[in-house]
């Protein structure tokens, strides 16, 4: 069965919610046998094994996290334009969109997802002590999925959220989400980080490695098994310091439920785009007009070169693009590579800037980043055996 990427803002058209059960992680066992007999864990009254010291420290410390954390995530209650929530037949009264965001600074700003606010007549933005205030856009990005709200009433007690350096997370550490889920606010679910470097198609496909025409990636992507849902769209992704690690967007999901993974946009890009949004009101960002893969060793054999070899194969360049203009190849030949037909034969970008490139995502976070259009950047490729640089001179997106 295919699975399906879904941006996780919740359509309410009834006041009943859905809630949604989620089972709790099992516990790893060791399989050591025991050197003496075992202490038997101290019961309560009823006759309930109590928890393990270690296992009150981290409730403790998720409390401290939930209590210190939960005042700055909101709940963000949309209202869409009529042209945007119903057809011409529709009669009834707009859908609302519920989604989730988090106090950015002390300038009663509010970061959420683009999803949750787009085509928006008018926004709420709820705290968890109740109070309201109405909410205006100040800017949105669609292509990194972030958006900037501005509070319309007092914000001077609000507490920011900190970011934290999304360069240093690492797979296997814990993690906690925050949002409201099903529109059930502040909810609190852990997990782990189960996986780096993804890219999120931002049209919710499932393509993951092809940016070509107008169908876009945001790079660096966090995968993560913490339990989120619709609702949790613009949350925060939390570290065991409290601080935000990422921006929950979407699950890819076989259900439609939290049983798949979730993705969440890197506190680097998040923070990036937020001060553009808030300094301009618009994010405009680089194009070089390439499709490509990543180059595995079974594509580097394929191309007489070292299997150990690593980079971006060009597949497509799309014509009239910056890359075509600077001469870029694509790949030409078809040939089996473990039982499929594939395209190789084109340049490989192995560095931008004197940076490397590993991966897709490499490159793409570079030009996410730290390129703006008109500037001008050197790619190191191979071609047909050689390495060579050539200079190309990178455009607004289409």
């Amino acid at each position: 069965m295919k699975s399906t990427i879904r941006t996780l803002s919740l359509f309410v058209i009834v006041s009943v919610l859905l809630a949604a059960c989620v089972a709790s992680p099992t516990a790893l066992a060791t399989t050591q046998a025991p050197t003496q007999a075992p202490t038997q864990a101290p019961t309560t009254s009823t006759g309930v094994t109590q928890p393990s010291s270690s296992d009150l420290a981290l409730q403790t410390l998720f409390m401290q996290i939930y209590q210190a954390t939960n005042p700055s995530v909101v709940n963000i209650t949309v209202i869409p334009s009529q042209s945007a929530s119903t057809s011409p037949s529709q009669t009834q009264t707009p859908t609302e969109v519920i989604g989730s965001g988090f106090v950015y600074d002390t300038n009663g700003h509010i970061v959420t997802n683009n999803h949750v606010i787009a085509g928006a007549q008018s926004i709420v933005v709820t705290f968890s002590d109740g109070s309201q205030q109405a909410a205006t856009v100040v800017g949105a990005d669609p292509a990194a999925d972030i958006a900037v709200l501005k509070l319309s009433g007092d914000y001077s007690q609000l507490k920011p959220l900190t970011m934290a350096d999304s360069t240093t997370v690492q797979v296997g550490q814990m993690v906690l989400a925050i949002g409201n889920p099903f529109g059930l606010q502040g909810s609190l679910t852990s997990g782990i980080v189960s996986g780096l470097g993804r890219l999120l198609d931002t049209s919710s496909s499932t393509q993951t490695e092809v940016t070509t025409g107008t169908t876009f990636s945001i790079p660096d992507v966090i995968q993560t098994d913490a339990p989120i849902n619709p609702g949790n769209s613009g949350g925060p992704l939390l570290n065991m310091d409290g601080q935000v690690i990422g921006v929950n967007s979407a699950i890819e999901t076989l259900s439609g439920s939290s049983s798949g993974v979730g993705y969440a946009i890197p506190s680097l890009i998040v923070k990036t785009i937020a001060d553009k949004l808030i300094a301009n009101g618009s994010v405009t960002h680089s194009y070089l007009g390439i499709s490509g893969q990543d180059l595995t060793g079974s594509l580097a054999t394929a191309m007489n070169l070292p299997a150990t070899q690593r980079g971006v194969l060009v597949v497509t360049v799309v014509p009239g693009g910056p890359a075509a203009a600077a001469g870029l190849q694509g790949s030409n030949n078809t040939v089996d590579v473990l039982g499929i037909p594939t395209l190789i034969g084109g340049d490989v970008i192995t560095k931008i800037d004197n940076v490397d490139v590993n991966t897709f995502d490499d490159m793409l976070t570079y030009i996410f980043l730290d390129t703006n259009p008109g500037q001008t950047v050197t790619l190191t490729i191979i071609r047909g055996g050689k390495t060579m640089n050539v200079n190309v001179t990178l455009v607004a997106r289409p």
